[in-house]
């Protein structure tokens, strides 16, 4: 049974210009009620008549899930306590997704008190015109002054997300987003380069050949300046895209690399339990109707065991440890030297991967190339 849980709120302020995330813009506080209101439909369905395990971390994502004001704020987390309080570990990891600009002291003590202890806010970058670009409502001040209202509401565990290969981003324009992001002593760093998925504005200016981005060099270098800065400020890189400080990795994260089994809950979300995968309806009509009649799954299947390998091996190499082959063997019953004999030892011929303590693993050449190493492992 899974240890870990995410919660889906899919509202937010504005529509980012690269997000494709299930997220809708309101302004309608009686749909966040609605929601809720499903939500904790879905959640007495899903954990009334079960067997628990010591819930160790769960996940409340976006969308902005601090969107929610403090009367909504304090209803959906007096749902979660109600349904998962006393299922709680005593180490329990809880994070909630927070954007700059949408958190008060008094919303933060709220959460705080109420069982949250992590907190990720989408910072993306501290250039206040790349931010603009970006479709962000928020700007550096914004960012500061979040940080500071967190630790007076007691949160010490803060996460920033990056990103870079932004359009008209330059190399100095992306070593003072570091600097300035180093200078706030947060525990916890998640970097990503812009991907531009289709249903996004970015994606119809590509198209039309109006978004200046980086060319392929530019955005390799500021990946290795990232990995190179993080290391001198004593961020561990713990994954192709995450960085710690000693003891402050995302326990939740790494719930998904490791290929372990989770519940997930609300509009567009998936779970994975008992060997199945489940999708939750993501348009909000079709997800509130279906929580009135039972859980709101639009697919559900077993995952066969030749994917369920591939998925080991693709998720489990994207953390710096790489795959425990003792672990992978335990779970399949067989060796993945075996299964993917060939592409691994290709692998290690090219310097892509090495074998170390019973960990296969992606070198310091693999790292930058890593998705090209992943294909590799799939039918």
């Amino acid at each position: 049974m899974p240890q870990s849980v995410y919660i889906h709120i899919p509202f937010c302020t504005n529509k980012c210009f690269y997000c494709d995330f299930n997220s809708f813009v309101t302004q309608n506080p009686q749909l966040v009620w609605d929601y809720l209101e499903a939500l904790k439909q879905e959640m007495k369905l899903t954990f009334a008549n079960r067997t628990m395990q010591p819930i160790k971390t769960i996940f409340v994502g976006g969308g902005t899930p601090t969107f929610l004001d403090l009367g909504q704020m304090r209803s959906f987390l007096e749902t979660v306590q109600q349904y998962l309080g006393k299922h709680l570990a005593p180490d329990l990891e809880f994070t909630m997704e927070a954007n700059p600009g949408t958190t008060d002291v008094e919303k933060l003590r709220l959460m705080r008190e109420l069982g949250v202890n992590r907190l990720s806010f989408g910072v993306q970058s501290f250039d206040n015109a790349l931010l603009k670009r970006l479709g962000r409502i928020h700007d550096t001040d914004d960012v500061y002054r979040s940080v500071e209202n967190a630790r007076a509401a007691g949160f010490e565990n803060i996460s920033i997300d990056l990103m870079f290969g932004l359009p008209d981003q330059t190399m100095e324009i992306f070593r003072q987003t570091l600097d300035k992001a180093f200078a706030l002593g947060t525990t916890h760093f998640s970097a990503y380069s812009l991907k531009v998925e289709e249903n996004t504005l970015f994606h119809t200016l590509y198209q039309k050949d109006q978004l200046p981005l980086p060319s392929e060099e530019t955005e390799l270098e500021m990946y290795l300046l990232l990995i190179e800065e993080m290391e001198k400020q004593g961020y561990h890189q713990y994954e192709i895209s995450n960085f710690a400080k000693p003891g402050c990795e995302s326990k939740h994260n790494k719930t998904y690399w490791l290929n372990n089994e989770y519940d997930g809950l609300g509009a567009g979300a998936h779970g994975y339990v008992n060997g199945r995968r489940h999708v939750n309806a993501g348009p909000l009509p079709i997800y509130l109707q279906m929580c009135k009649e039972g859980l709101p799954r639009v697919d559900e299947f077993e995952v066969p065991r030749e994917d369920a390998m591939e998925e080991q091996m693709i998720l489990g190499l994207r953390l710096s440890e790489g795959v425990d082959l003792g672990r992978f063997a335990k779970r399949f019953g067989a060796d993945a030297r075996e299964v993917f004999g060939e592409v691994i030892r290709e692998e290690i011929e090219k310097g892509m991967l090495e074998e170390q303590g019973g960990f296969l693993r992606l070198t310091r050449k693999g790292l930058p190339l890593g998705n090209e190493v992943f294909a590799r492992f799939l039918r």
